[in-house]
């Protein structure tokens, strides 16, 4: 199974950038992290498709330590496309790109 469906908060980096991120559950990140772990890419990076509502886009996820998990960037365009705000709930569709 390369493919994937949570829900999970929308939280903002607290550094000067302003990024925002979804953590992935435990359990998703930990059979992705079996999956992919002989073909990540630069900062152990993992390439993924990912649907939000009616928006799709391609991105990497990436792994962070503070959280023990993965974590998807969601870029500007998306939060507004999808009225997605700071602490909303984000229901997920994440399949594994080659």
């Amino acid at each position: 199974m390369n493919a994937f469906e949570f829900t999970a908060g929308l939280w903002r980096y607290t550094g000067q950038a302003a990024w925002f991120f979804v953590t992935l559950p435990h359990e998703v990140a930990d059979d992705i992290d079996e999956m992919t772990a002989d073909s990540r890419r630069g900062f152990g990076s993992v390439r993924v498709e990912v649907t939000v509502g009616s928006t799709t886009w391609n991105t990497s996820i990436f792994p962070d330590t503070k959280s023990e998990s993965f974590v998807l960037p969601v870029k500007k365009a998306v939060r507004l496309a999808e009225g997605l705000d700071e602490g909303a709930d984000v229901a997920v569709h994440l399949t594994l790109v080659d």
